[in-house]
Parts: structure tokens; C-alpha cells; sequence
């Protein structure tokens, strides 16, 4: 279902482990799409690239990682205090479907603490 609102499908090479990341404005919110791996090496590329999405200060932030072919511990942690930056400030929200991004995040429990959803559309509907 991830496939609905669009994903990242430029720029990763999963022979090299790159991670490439593209951003959208749709209204108020802003929808940064993921493709490659996420772990230690290539998180901080994802960090860079949202702290660059949030300059603009979105009233909604997504991050679809239905492009994504593996999501670590540390890809994890920057999900949770992106959470934790936006909270009083604007709403964030996850886009994932399936065993590489939804499991890990849901056997961590993080699906408790941010929105999880299978779809882009989904997302923006619930925030906003």
C-alpha cells in the first residue's frame, strides 16, 4: 500500500548502501521520502536531511520510508527525537508498510509513541 502518495525511488544504490531522501510540500506539510538503508552509516545523511526539511518549520512533518531496504537501531532513534523536536510544535507522522520499516518500528513500539501509516494519503488525511 505504501505505493499511494509516492516514495523515493531516486538516487540509493544498494550495491554502495546509499540512502537518498526527497522532499515534497503538499499545503502545510511536508513529506520527505527515504529509499536505500538506514543504520549507522547512512543516518546521518537522514539526519541532515531533516534537519534541512524542518527549517521551514512544517505544520505537518512525514517521513515515508517505503523505499527504505533496511532500518536500524539508529535509523529508529532518529524517528523518535524527530518525535520528540516536533512535539507542542507541529505533528509528525511515519509512512511504512511491511517487514524492512513497519516491524521494527512496531516491535520497538515505536508505533505507539508517532503515527504509523501504510500510505502517504493516509497520513495527511489523519494529521491534517
Amino acid at each position: 500500500m505504501c505505493a499511494a502518495g509516492g516514495a523515493a525511488t531516486d538516487g540509493s544504490d544498494a550495491l554502495t548502501g546509499a540512502v537518498a531522501t526527497s522532499v515534497a510540500r503538499l499545503g502545510s506539510a511536508m513529506v520527505l521520502s527515504v529509499s536505500g538503508p538506514i543504520d549507522l552509516l547512512t543516518v546521518p545523511a537522514l539526519d541532515a536531511a531533516i534537519a534541512d526539511a524542518l527549517t521551514d518549520k512544517p505544520a505537518v512533518f512525514v517521513v515515508d520510508l517505503c523505499a527504505v531496504t533496511f532500518l536500524g537501531t539508529a535509523g529508529l532513534r532518529t524517528l523518535l527525537l524527530t518525535h520528540e523536536a516536533l512535539v507542542g510544535t507541529g505533528h509528525f507522522a511515519v509512512v511504512a508498510d511491511g517487514p524492512v520499516a513497519a516491524r521494527p518500528i512496531e516491535l520497538t513500539g515505536l508505533n505507539e509513541v508517532f503515527g504509523l501509516y501504510r500510505s502517504v494519503d493516509d497520513a495527511l488525511s489523519a494529521l491534517g
